[in-house]
């Protein structure tokens, strides 16, 4: 089939086709989704791993961040303040556009995973919410978010993810679907980090850690969403081999090097003269990361190979979390998924 060939919009039910789906997009299922008989087993393990993550914002006491709001500096409490609203404004691009992509996939199982992410997506957009409500009254938060949408900077960040998603709404074919995947894995897997490090980098000088903590969560989800979504784009260019072009491999190189540029051009636009983070150090941390993205997709490194240039971030990511089997903040105990690498939980 073309690249450029519209796709159909899956019936909810199809009794005369396997329940078994014959292919991610254009394929033959029945709609019912019996997890003992998929397509790609892996799936279900995914699938496991997201529901572990399950958690609430409101799980999280603010209190002793809402004391210590007013001992950050003016210009702390700014950039916080800013790349929350950022943030969100992100997650708001991907709880609807994961709904709609579930409408054109074939595969039931698939089709779980994209509601599990449009349900979290959901989550973490109403946690940056509760950070702000703690924090600063309604005015000041709808000041903050009408700044995220209107600030040059940001608007040029978001619109290269919102072109992709986008296209494909006004013209769902595979290739369109292919673009869009790239896409959701450069904003779940590049673009949240500058953020990502501010907060830790306060937590490192013991200040706002039940943000950090919501921000660790975050985190996590979002390794998994894009580890997911590379998943997907592999089985969908072994099937589809219209997909599976020089050209499109050369498009994942481009967009993933625009989204590393866009992110090292945010940070030195929101993250200079911040204390304690290193520009250059995080430009070098950037490219480490994409690099994993790459490879996670059965690609070549785009940057020269590198180790982590940022280990201090480690110590504040889920993965401390994980291995400590309780919140490394001393918030009430809770049991984790042990994480793997299996897992795509090694980015940091």
């Amino acid at each position: 089939m073309n690249a450029h060939t519209p796709l159909k919009k899956i019936k909810i039910m199809n009794p005369e086709f396997p329940n078994k789906s014959t292919g991610l997009i254009n394929g033959e299922s029945s709609g019912l989704l019996n997890w003992n008989d998929i397509a790609y087993p892996q799936m279900y393990t995914i699938y496991q791993t997201l529901l572990s993550n399950f958690w609430k914002a409101q799980e999280i006491n603010m209190q002793d961040d809402i004391k210590q709001w007013d001992l950050l500096s003016a210009k702390e409490q700014d950039v916080f303040l800013r790349i929350n609203t950022q943030l969100a404004s992100l997650d708001s691009l991907q709880t609807p556009t994961m709904s709609q992509v579930m409408d054109y996939v074939t595969d039931s199982s698939c089709k779980a995973i994209f509601a599990v992410i449009s349900q979290q997506e959901a989550v973490h957009n109403e946690s940056y919410s509760y950070i702000l409500s703690s924090l600063v009254p309604l005015q000041e938060q709808n000041e903050r978010f009408n700044q995220a949408k209107e600030d040059p900077m940001v608007m040029k960040r978001n619109n290269v993810i919102l072109d992709a998603y986008e296209r494909f709404k006004k013209e769902p074919t595979s290739q369109h679907l292919f673009e869009l995947c790239v896409n959701s894995i450069n904003l779940e897997g590049i673009y949240f980090y500058a953020g990502f490090a501010f907060f830790y980098n306060l937590a490192r000088q013991q200040k706002m850690l039940k943000t950090s903590t919501m921000i660790s969560y975050i985190q996590r989800d979002e390794m998994q969403h894009a580890y997911f979504t590379t998943m997907f784009l592999r089985i969908l260019l072994t099937e589809n081999e219209e997909l599976n072009t020089d050209d499109n491999i050369q498009y994942v190189y481009n967009t993933v090097d625009h989204a590393v540029q866009l992110e090292k051009e945010w940070a030195q636009y929101i993250l200079a003269d911040v204390e304690g983070i290193d520009l250059h150090e995080f430009e070098t941390y950037i490219e480490y990361l994409a690099n994993k993205r790459l490879r996670q997709l059965g690609l070549s490194n785009l940057y020269e190979d590198r180790e982590n240039p940022m280990p201090w971030i480690h110590v504040f990511s889920d993965e401390m979390i994980n291995e400590t089997k309780s919140d490394f903040f001393e918030q009430k105990s809770r049991t984790y998924t042990k994480v793997t690498q299996s897992n795509g939980f090694d980015e940091l």
